[in-house]
């Protein structure tokens, strides 16, 4: 069995709640200041928001940060394969 790190969790949900919001990266980094290339990094997993980053990114998708580190939700959503 191949494990996910809290990383690459963190980002398919970060991912998850910006494709329900209906915003692009490019949107998500206009709202946030963050560039693009640095959140494609976050929902890739090769990037490690910190805490400020990820208050940011919980008020540009009108979330709170727990629901972006809300990893048994992301367990429901990869069973029922919501999450590519």
């Amino acid at each position: 069995m191949v494990r996910t790190s809290a990383a690459q969790k963190l980002g398919k949900r970060l991912k998850l709640l910006r494709s329900e919001a209906g915003l692009t990266q490019e949107r998500l980094s206009i709202a946030t200041g963050l560039s693009q290339t640095y959140i494609s990094g976050v929902e890739n997993g090769t990037r490690n928001p910190s805490l400020k980053t990820l208050d940011k990114l919980a008020k540009a998708l009108r979330v709170k940060i727990s629901d972006i580190t809300d990893f048994d939700s992301y367990r429901i959503t990869e069973q029922s394969k919501i999450i590519d």
